[in-house]
């Protein structure tokens, strides 16, 4: 499909791109934070579940500003997967032992719940990604 003029003077260029998603990212760490301090329990573990999904995915913007929603939501979410079934393996606990950092993006326990809710992050990332403009013109 051939881009119309109009369309690309509406669709932002890789700098803007990367610059929202840096924004996105930002309110996205946010806001599980705010959950953490607002929740407890389950609530607050998978809702930081979903929103690692979407942090990932947006860090996939970051890197590939003219990626499509889906590969963005796939990568994201195999990325997610990944992590998580690396943690049956036990080299995530150890490392998180020796690094707060480890701790945060490799987690030590696995929990076959999370599976889903990182699928869920991956859906809502997609869901939101398909209908920003950028978004729309690589569906496209």
């Amino acid at each position: 499909m051939r881009e119309t003029p109009a369309a690309r003077t509406s669709v932002p260029g890789a700098a803007a791109i990367r610059a929202a998603a840096v924004a996105a990212a930002l309110l996205t760490v946010a806001a599980g934070l705010g959950v953490r301090s607002a929740a407890g329990g389950d609530v607050a573990k998978y809702a930081g579940d979903a929103l690692y999904t979407v942090l990932i995915h947006i860090l996939v913007v970051v890197l590939v500003p003219r990626v499509r929603p889906g590969t963005a939501a796939a990568v994201a979410l195999a990325f997610s997967w990944a992590v998580e079934l690396a943690q049956l393996t036990g080299v995530p606990a150890e490392l998180s032992r020796q690094s707060t950092v480890a701790r945060l993006v490799l987690g030590s326990t696995f929990n076959a719940p999370d599976l889903f809710w990182y699928a869920a992050g991956a859906a809502l990332a997609w869901a939101v990604h398909r209908r920003l403009p950028a978004g729309r013109l690589a569906r496209a």
